[in-house]
């Protein structure tokens, strides 16, 4: 899983999120922040509150202190595949260098000029990728 801080520079820079089932968020509360949550219509469900937001509902005794949270108060922690799908047509590669870190190259199409992030694991390479992508 991705760090908090890099979620939520993503979530900053613009990074679109449309909830669905395996979904990973927090809430960006002192108490709540180091927690991750997982979308499941069996655990917490994406739903419409009644002003129209879009609100998380915790069902059952899963989290018994939380009936529902409105997304803007989520940060939405993509998956590696979630990252790399965010990066579009801009994703060249992922490679694996010799001393294990993950090297992910992205570019725009029709450009030239490539940028690789490095990172010790793929996600992080990716998601790092991403935030210089949307930030660009």
């Amino acid at each position: 899983m991705i760090d908090i801080d890099i979620a939520r520079r993503l979530q900053h820079a613009g990074l679109p999120w449309e909830p669905g089932d395996g979904d990973f968020f927090t809430i960006d509360t002192d108490l709540l922040r180091e927690d991750a949550f997982m979308l499941s219509t069996m655990v917490v469900e994406p739903g419409f509150g009644a002003a129209g937001e879009r609100v998380f509902r915790f069902n059952g005794t899963t989290e018994w202190a939380l009936d529902s949270v409105e997304q803007h108060q989520a940060i939405w922690i993509p998956r590696e595949e979630q990252l790399r799908a965010a990066l579009g047509d801009a994703f060249r590669s992922l490679r694996q260098e010799v001393d294990g870190a993950y090297v992910v190259t992205v570019g725009r199409p029709r450009e030239d000029e490539l940028r690789e992030t490095r990172a010790p694991r793929a996600e992080d390479a990716y998601a790092g990728a991403l935030l210089i992508h949307l930030t660009s």
